[in-house]
């Protein structure tokens, strides 16, 4: 794959994406160092608020829903997304439990939320590269000390089941990150039994080598 990919209308350069970092945080570091050497404005998820308040536009649709929704379980990396579900939820339905849900690979959120304070890991070895985080978001953090009820790990073989089924069931190609939930509520099926559950499948991005291996 090349490291440096440019996007172009004619001869105007519209964006160009460079690949840089062996993971997650690395490529936040290297991002933050090109923004530094050019100007270029850096923006974090999950430090960013209208990024957070974007991805609360999900609870507001769930919150118009005739029926209460007893428990949304939401996967968890920066925490743009738990965070923006979490604060519409505790303001519209606070009795709605808003559950994090992070790869048993890369637990440092987990660690953090239950911590009340950031904990880093040296490593990360999970499949569910959205959300493998080393280095959590101290803003994020914050916020969801008030807004998140409850943050669990999953195992990358709970993600894979949850991958196929939502293929085999749904006709749905999600990528790992974004069957995390699914994974989730596997994980607790006895106790959301008879609950009305909630759960954002957030991206299908999907290589042709995770096609073969967990899907075909």
């Amino acid at each position: 794959m090349p490291d440096r990919i440019s996007v172009r209308r004619g001869d105007l350069v519209q964006a160009e994406v460079v690949l840089e970092g062996a993971d997650f945080d690395g490529a936040k570091d290297a991002a933050r160092r090109r923004a530094d050497d050019t100007g270029a404005m850096f923006i974090e998820d999950g430090a960013v608020a209208p990024i957070a308040e974007g991805a609360g536009t999900i609870a507001l649709e769930l919150c118009r829903m005739e029926t209460r929704i007893d428990a949304v379980l939401v996967p968890l990396g920066d925490g743009a997304l738990v965070t923006g579900v979490g604060l519409w939820m505790k303001r519209e339905s606070p009795s709605t439990r808003v559950i994090g849900v992070v790869p048993e690979g890369a637990p440092a959120m987990e660690m953090s939320w239950r911590a009340r304070r950031p904990v880093s890991t040296p490593t990360m070895d999970t499949i569910a590269d959205g959300i493998a985080v080393r280095v959590p978001v101290p803003d994020s953090l914050e916020i969801m000390r008030t807004t998140v009820d409850d943050v669990m790990l999953v195992t990358d073989a709970e993600i894979v089941d949850a991958m196929r089924m939502l293929h085999r069931d749904a006709g749905l190609v999600v990528e790992p990150a974004g069957a995390a939930g699914i994974a989730a509520v596997a994980k607790r099926r006895d106790e959301l039994a008879g609950k009305r559950v909630a759960v954002p499948l957030t991206g299908g991005n999907v290589t042709e080598e995770q096609l073969r291996k967990y899907l075909y």
